[in-house]
């Protein structure tokens, strides 16, 4: 085994904290890409309880934990992630930047130059993509022609330093792109700002090259937390909860086709009621999923060490991250313009 990773964790507020425990943990363990080396964070009192807590270093200035670490994980606000990621790549250090990956895509896209120009990894934490739900469709082959989804929070006052389209949006924005693997022309918003300056409850409808539509909703003031996503295609329906990650799916054969044999052991869909009084003869059949348990975040982590080693490509990196930005960007001046 080639020798581990030294990562250091920029900004050790909520999600910072999470990224330190786990890696700290990893760390341990004998068969670990990578090894956590310390934390910083503009807090020193708190960067010292974190440092204690998972027994590991804790550095007083971003140069001090570059100049121990062979990568960053940079969460810390989304204001400060151009200065930081900015700096690790002049230094040379790989990084892992929570979404999204800067506060507006001109910075992302100079720090996606900047790591093309030195040769370093970006990989950004679109966690979603690592949602068991998702791993367990990977091998699907998907040809969407309708996405819905649905991301609605409880209010958090940590969250607030972006809109709900920066802060909760975009994880959809960042799979629809994933998923329907066209271009984006043309794209519809609206949504209202009730407990901060920036809006708080959105909807966008975004239409495709390849004529897939989707229609997605975020709020950060609902009772009822739901992260849900159906995908629409000709010959399937996938009905995907992120939040208790489990998978529905109906699958369509035409009368007479012969029904491939994966589908033969799948239950008749008879739950969508009489379907033969419809006018075309179809078999519907039915799948349940329910995937085995993953970190997705310690996931993320594995794929991130493994990228900057040279291993596999990271799944999420600056320029698919720059697109999903530029499609937030969109969305929310759209919705600005309309609130006046």
């Amino acid at each position: 085994m080639t020798k581990p990773l030294s990562i250091a964790v920029i900004g050790v507020g909520h999600l910072g904290a999470i990224h330190t425990k786990l890696l700290a943990q990893r760390t341990k363990e004998k068969d670990s890409h990578f090894i956590l080396c310390g934390v910083y964070d503009m807090s020193l009192e708190r960067a010292q309880t974190i440092a204690q807590e998972y027994d590991t270093q804790n550095f007083v200035t971003i140069a001090d934990a570059l100049s121990h670490a062979d990568a960053v994980i940079i969460a810390s606000t989304t204001a400060s992630h151009y200065a930081v990621a900015k700096e690790s790549i002049a230094h040379g250090k790989h990084c892992f930047i929570e979404k999204p990956i800067c506060a507006t895509l001109e910075q992302a896209e100079e720090i996606a130059r900047l790591a093309q120009d030195h040769g370093v990894v970006i990989q950004v934490g679109h966690v979603e993509r690592f949602n068991p739900a998702i791993l367990a469709l990977a091998h699907e082959e998907f040809a969407p022609r309708f996405i819905e989804g649905h991301r609605l929070h409880q209010f958090k006052p940590r969250a607030t330093d972006v809109s709900v389209i920066h802060d909760l949006m975009i994880h959809d924005l960042d799979l629809v792109l994933w998923l329907a693997k066209a271009d984006v022309i043309s794209c519809d918003a609206n949504g209202v700002a009730i407990l901060t300056d920036t809006p708080d409850i959105a909807n966008a409808r975004i239409t495709f090259s390849n004529g897939c539509v989707a229609n997605l909703t975020a709020s950060r003031l609902s009772a009822n937390p739901l992260r849900k996503m159906r995908v629409f295609s000709n010959n399937a329906y996938y009905s995907i909860d992120l939040g208790n990650p489990d998978i529905e799916i109906f699958r369509l054969t035409n009368a007479g086709e012969t029904i491939p044999e994966h589908l033969q052991m799948l239950q008749p869909a008879l739950m969508l009621g009489n379907i033969e009084a419809g006018t075309q003869q179809r078999s519907i059949h039915y799948q349940k999923i329910t995937p085995p348990a993953v970190n997705a975040i310690m996931r993320e982590h594995e794929d991130f060490a493994k990228a900057c080693m040279g291993i596999s490509p990271a799944p999420v990196d600056a320029i698919s991250a720059c697109k999903a930005l530029a499609l937030a960007e969109t969305i929310q001046n759209k919705i600005l313009a309309s609130l006046g």
